[in-house]
């Protein structure tokens, strides 16, 4: 199982992931399907997304039972402590650690 979630996307790129996955809400896609293809679909994403953000989770072996990745500007950043994925949570005006 995968969730996409977009904000800001352009219509585009809403319309290639309705293609692949379920828009359960504005923006919110779900589907089911293989690391191979989730990777090509966060690929298109990740290339598409312009001035938005974007995250996506899956089900994996982890301790979480999860993991995830983001793109574009966001205040929410994902920092890995000894394996396990946690949410760095940035002030409103703070630099972005990615620009460093």
């Amino acid at each position: 199982m995968m969730v996409v979630v977009v904000e800001n996307a352009p219509p585009r790129l809403r319309g290639r992931l309705a293609v692949w996955l379920l828009e359960v809400r504005a923006g919110v896609y779900v589907g089911n399907y293989s690391r191979r293809t989730r990777e090509m679909i966060w690929t298109e994403v990740t290339e598409a997304i312009g001035e938005g953000s974007g995250v996506i989770a899956w089900a994996a072996p982890t301790d979480a039972g999860f993991s995830f990745e983001t793109c574009g500007p966001n205040r929410r950043i994902p920092v890995d402590l000894d394996g396990f994925r946690l949410v760095e949570f940035l002030p409103p005006d703070g630099p972005d650690p990615r620009e460093r």
